[in-house]
């Protein structure tokens, strides 16, 4: 999970409500599922940031928004690197075993881009689309016929049928940048 505090939150409630992961394992809060570090950009909507950096929204729009790095943040370049370690960590620790990840919007599409193998226009386009919503499940499962050695294959995405079906509301607040204590 990432280490920010409603997603370690939210994998605790998954854990004790039982059926999707092991009550008995611990919660392995990882620093490289964190959200997007927006930098000087953060909280600011498009507006904002033509008003106050005029010059990050020029550059960010000659660069296009995967590869445009505000000052203190980060590209969705610099999220991938970090999920590439992150599911080799994964691969290395669980292959072969079913595994949960409970992390945010970009950390979310940015998954997709690499178990997919998408191109960079593919992911901004499903980015496009919509918001990731909180509390959504994206799903994949092993298929051995697909490929040389099987592959992952999406099952769902933005999946929110569960919160519906309890009454709960389907939002898309960005999370607080803290961290769990």
């Amino acid at each position: 999970t990432s280490p920010y505090r409603r997603a370690v939150a939210t994998a605790r409630l998954i854990r004790e409500a039982g059926g999707v992961a092991d009550p008995l394992l611990d919660d392995v809060a990882d620093e490289r599922l964190r959200e997007k570090e927006f930098g000087i950009l953060d909280r600011l909507t498009r507006e904002g940031i033509t008003q106050l950096h005029p010059d990050q929204a020029e550059l960010r729009s000659l660069l296009g928004k995967f590869y445009h790095r505000p000052p203190g943040g980060e590209s969705w370049c610099d999220v991938i690197l970090r999920l590439r370690s992150a599911l080799d960590t994964v691969s290395l620790h669980y292959g072969g075993r079913r595994v949960l990840v409970v992390g945010h919007q970009v950390v979310v599409l940015c998954l997709r881009y690499l178990i997919e193998g998408m191109t960079e226009d593919e992911i901004l386009s499903i980015d496009r689309e919509g918001d990731v919503a909180n509390c959504s499940v994206t799903e994949y499962a092993f298929d051995p016929r697909r490929g040389s050695s099987g592959k992952l294959v999406l099952q769902r995405y933005n999946f929110v049928a569960p919160l519906r079906q309890a009454g709960a509301p389907v939002t898309a607040e960005p999370d607080a940048t803290g961290a769990a204590r």
